[in-house]
């Protein structure tokens, strides 16, 4: 599967020591199937820092059973409450090589915080996201997995 990364540069060989913590499943290398939402990614990451956009292509195997992998299939209370202990920084997200599901993005986070905060219960959360526009994400956790799943193609320039 073709997969997307987007940052200020090219990646040819992901750093795991760059990685963020407190993100939605926690430290890793995250790629996306969807090139718009990457080249949005690469977009705000330049913005932010004054740099290019550019837009890093993988082929990412389909095969993990070698990994610990989690598959969330949409967003339902056990991706909401993974992604808010994530973001909290106390996620055990790290036992898991391989973690693939929805973005929570700016938006979504905002409903999201509402949950974290006790606002909201977990049925308000979701319906609330469901709204949103889809979104996906691969983060690979360990070296053995970027190096067993990930080969770099090419990257661009998003304009």
């Amino acid at each position: 599967m073709t997969v997307y990364h987007g940052s200020t540069c090219e990646v040819q060989v992901p750093d795991l020591s760059r990685s963020k913590r407190f993100i939605d499943f926690g430290p890793g290398f995250y790629v996306t199937a969807m090139r718009q939402q990457a080249e949005r990614w690469a977009k705000r990451k330049a913005l932010r820092s004054g740099g290019r956009a550019i837009v890093s292509i993988f082929e990412l195997a389909e095969d993990w059973s070698a990994y610990r992998a989690k598959m969330f299939a949409g967003a339902d209370k056990e991706w909401l409450d993974f992604v808010c202990a994530c973001r909290n920084g106390v996620s055990d997200g790290n036992r898991y090589e391989v973690i693939s599901g929805k973005v929570a993005d700016d938006k979504v986070y905002q409903a999201i915080d509402m949950y974290r905060r006790g606002i909201w219960d977990a049925g308000r959360t979701l319906g609330e996201i469901a709204y949103y526009e889809d979104s996906h994400q691969v983060a690979l956790t360990s070296e053995s997995a970027i190096k067993g799943l990930l080969t770099f193609k090419a990257s661009y320039e998003v304009e």
